[in-house]
This record gives C-alpha cells, sequence and structure tokens, in this order.
C-alpha cells in the first residue's frame, strides 16, 4: 500500500525515520482502484475505504471510533500512554481493514493534538512501527481545506459568501469560500485552538447545579469568541446573502437533537438545513442539563455527555460571528476531502 504525505508536518522536532518513506509517486490506476483515507483527531479515529464512481465514489469499509488522544493534553502537555493505547488500538482495526480491502493508495492524517504534543512525533513513529500507518501532521491550513473539499457540495445554494468550520476535539477550523467557480475558492480561514476537548479540559466537568453550569457555559462562549477576534477582522462586512455550513460531531449531534431522533441516522442529517434559532435552542437547553441529563438523551449518551457542552459553546460563538438564518449539516468532512483530493490527482471526475 502506497501512503502519501502532500504536506509537511507543522510540529517542530526531528523528521521521523520512516519519512523517506511516505512519498508520491507516478500512478495511473483503474476504475476499480481501492482508496483509502484516515483521520486521526483528538478524539475520534475514522477511517474511509472508497472506489470512484460516477462524479464521486462508493464507500466500501468504515470505521470510527471515540479514542480521546488528547485526553489530558492542556495540562500535561503530552499525549497519555492510556491515550496512545487507545488510538493504536483504533489505528490497529484500521490497518486491518486497509489491508483486508487491499487499499494501494492511502492517505493518513493527524491533527490537533499530535500537533499540539510534545510527544506528537514519537507516537506519529510508534503507530508506524506498530501498524504500518504512516500518518502525517498535517497544518491547520490543510486540516481546513480538507474538511471544506469533503462537505462543500452539500452548500446551501445561493450568491453569496459561504463559511464552513469543523468543531474538533482540541481545535475548530473556519474557511471563508466563494462559489463562483467549479471549484470553492478559499478567500481567508482561521484554526483557533479550542475544540470540544480542549475547551471542556478548561472549565472541568462537574458542576453544583444549574447557575454553576450556565456561568461556565458562558466563559466558553467568552473564551470562544476571544480567539476568533482576529478572524472576524477578515470576514466581510457586509453579511447579506451569506451562508453556513458545520461538518463535526457536534453539528451532526445537535441536529438529531433537534430531530430528536431516537438513534442517529445519517441518512436523516448529512445534508440537512436547520434554522440557526433552532440550534441556538438545543445549545441552551443543553448548557443547562447535568451531565448524567445529557447522558440519557439519545444521539448523545456517556460518550458525548460530557464534552457536548463545549461544542454548543463553539457553535454559538461562530453563529455570533457569521449570523446566517440557516445552519447546513454535514456528516462528511476531511476523510472525504482525502478521497476527492487521491482521485482527482489520479484524473477521476469527482
Amino acid at each position: 500500500m502506497a501512503h502519501i504525505a502532500a504536506t509537511a508536518p507543522q510540529t517542530p522536532g526531528p523528521v521521523p525515520a520512516h519519512a523517506a518513506q511516505i512519498r508520491p509517486q507516478p500512478r495511473r490506476y483503474s476504475p476499480r482502484h481501492t482508496y483509502g483515507a484516515l483521520d486521526l483527531g483528538t478524539n475520534n479515529c475514522r477511517l474511509l475505504v472508497a472506489r470512484p464512481a460516477d462524479n464521486g465514489f462508493t464507500v466500501i469499509d468504515a470505521f470510527s471510533r471515540v479514542v480521546r488522544l488528547g485526553e489530558g493534553l492542556a495540562a500535561s502537555g503530552r499525549i497519555s500512554e492510556a491515550a496512545q493505547d487507545r488510538a493504536l488500538a483504533a489505528l490497529s482495526v484500521c490497518a486491518e481493514k486497509l489491508r483486508r480491502r487491499r487499499v494501494s493508495l492511502a492517505r493518513s492524517v493527524a491533527t490537533e493534538a499530535c500537533r499540539r504534543a510534545a510527544n506528537g512525533r514519537h507516537f506519529v513513529e510508534r503507530v508506524y512501527n506498530e501498524t504500518g500507518i504512516a500518518l502525517d501532521i498535517i497544518s491547520p491550513e490543510e486540516e481546513a481545506r480538507l474538511a471544506m473539499l469533503g462537505c462543500h457540495r452539500l452548500l446551501e445554494p445561493g450568491e453569496g459568501p459561504a463559511l464552513i468550520f469543523d468543531i474538533g476535539g482540541g481545535s475548530t477550523e473556519l474557511v471563508l469560500i466563494d462559489t463562483d467557480g467549479v471549484v470553492p475558492r478559499i478567500k481567508c480561514w482561521w484554526s483557533a485552538p479550542w475544540g470540544v476537548v480542549s475547551l471542556t479540559e478548561s472549565e472541568g466537568r462537574d458542576f453544583a447545579d444549574a447557575d454553576e453550569r450556565l456561568a461556565a457555559y458562558g466563559r466558553m462562549r467568552e473564551r470562544v469568541r476571544n480567539a476568533f477576534r482576529r478572524f472576524v477582522e477578515l470576514l466581510p462586512a457586509e453579511k447579506e446573502n451569506i451562508r453556513l455550513m458545520g461538518t463535526s460531531g457536534t453539528v451532526t449531534t445537535l441536529a438529531s437533537v433537534h430531530l430528536a431522533l431516537p438513534s442517529y441516522d445519517r441518512r436523516a442529517i448529512d445534508g440537512l438545513m436547520v434554522p440557526v434559532d433552532s440550534m441556538r435552542e438545543v445549545s441552551t437547553k443543553l448548557s443547562r442539563m447535568s451531565l448524567a441529563e445529557r447522558s440519557e438523551l439519545p444521539c448523545i449518551g456517556h460518550e458525548r455527555a460530557d464534552l457536548v457542552v463545549a461544542g454548543c459553546a463553539i457553535l454559538e460563538a461562530i453563529m455570533d460571528i457569521w449570523p446566517a438564518k440557516i445552519l447546513g449539516v454535514a456528516d462528511r468532512g476531511i476523510r472525504e476531502g482525502i478521497l476527492r483530493s487521491l482521485m482527482a490527482r489520479d484524473g477521476h471526475r469527482i
């Protein structure tokens, strides 16, 4: 299997010993060629395996697991052994799927946790030695670009500027684009150092009552607003006909709560258009609830109950700076962006 690294890692330190093995090579594959895209984030490990199809691709295998790679990172500055072990267990599953599906071209990326951690490079080497997966620690700009490529086709129709955002575990990426051409043009982008894990850890998880929960929620929103201040200066003053789309576990989870789904249904969520006022109502509701109450809600459960409020705070801060009336929801992002990039290089129309 060929692993490629399209961008240089952005973290300081020595180049991994296997760096020479992650080089693009001239390729020409049949339409049945199989591609892989792996995204190791601060909270989740996700894999897609796909083949080209007419004007797109067909997914033939997928995997997703919460690994919480960035748990405790804000305090220690390092990826803990327990977090590494969780991620390696998930990556071993991914490696087996890549082999079993005979994927011959894959790109595997790591984001904020590996960018920020003092031992991020060491972890990348460990992953390669134990699983054969060559992780590419991508820059925030590349992360934003891939997320945009993966979901822009779901944007609400219109001619105004569009803001696409990806709320991750350790950071939030925002991309302002125009859609005048065949391929969207990035006008500006921003990466804020707050994601659902890092923002949750900044405030803690246990509060005595609703008043304390609301106070903590207000502080989280203010932290994110401060992180967005420079980006706000880059945004157009005129905000007519603007569009907004989010891709992340936060927006898909809140959309599920908005629809009162008994269990998560990607078909109902991917491409859904939700009034911004409705998403604010959901966010306000969740911010007042206790951890136990949130855990009992379908589509949240114990896995997301402690992190979803931080996601609500980030989402509200985004809606504050980009006051669109409708929020588009995408259950797609970085992995789809990787697949489209790889297939386009091989001459497939995607």
